[in-house]
């Protein structure tokens, strides 16, 4: 198994509609919201953690790979890829290449090999963080939200979330190794963010939150790639 290249993409996530990744703060503070966005515990500003960016990508990804039926819900593995043949097997491989296999698996991982996607956490961008200053703009809102009787007719229930508002980005920084032999997992990466546009980052998708874009700055060619990507083909 050989190292043939290293490719690095990167951007920025433009936020459609109002973004929540929870901080997983479980401490109720006076005055202060039911679910806090997560925060840099330096600058306080929000950021998307690597991990979330990771999860939801694979998610979609196997969701597409019809794999779930084998899963349970869970992710694959290598003992769903030694029940794959086939199409099925090569998606599995290329899944468990580009995101990684669990240290507690204890089968035989010659044939896939080391992870090759690294995602690293993506900072708010300092054109974002430039123009809120420049206009006094707070870098969350917070939204309120209700459930309604249908009898009476009248809100109950009564919770507050903090989301990163619309309009604002994030820089976000991909790095795939390219090992011999290996599918061409750059534009499985891209079929993957195609997914992600179509469906949603962090909580409270199906409400709207988390409706994303994504404009690539390199490699250069990227950004036309992607427009060109048939995630469901």
């Amino acid at each position: 198994m050989k190292l043939i290249k290293l490719t690095t993409v990167k951007g920025r996530i433009i936020l459609e509609s109002g973004l929540h990744i929870g901080a997983g703060d479980t401490e109720m503070h006076i005055g202060g919201t039911d679910n806090p966005v997560v925060t840099h515990p330096h600058t306080r500003e929000p950021y998307i953690p690597g991990s979330s960016l990771k999860g939801k990508i694979r998610s979609l990804l196997e969701l597409r790979s019809g794999l779930m039926s084998r899963t349970g819900g869970k992710v694959v593995d290598m003992k769903v890829l030694a029940q794959t043949k086939g199409n099925e097997r090569q998606e599995a491989l290329k899944i468990l290449r580009l995101f990684g296999v669990s240290g507690a698996d204890n089968e035989d991982m010659q044939e896939i090999g080391p992870t090759r996607g690294s995602f690293a956490d993506c900072p708010l961008s300092r054109e974002s963080v430039d123009m809120a200053r420049a206009n006094n703009w707070p870098l969350t809102e917070v939204k309120s939200e209700n459930t309604i009787d249908r009898i009476k007719g009248v809100a109950q229930h009564p919770r507050f979330i903090e989301r990163v508002p619309a309009g604002l980005s994030f820089d976000f920084n991909i790095s795939i190794k390219e090992m011999e032999g290996d599918d061409d997992l750059v534009n499985f990466l891209l079929q993957g963010l195609k997914l992600l546009e179509l469906d949603a980052l962090g909580g409270s998708g199906s409400r709207g939150y988390g409706r994303v874009r994504f404009e690539f700055s390199d490699p250069a060619d990227l950004q036309e790639k992607f427009a060109a990507v048939s995630p469901l083909a």
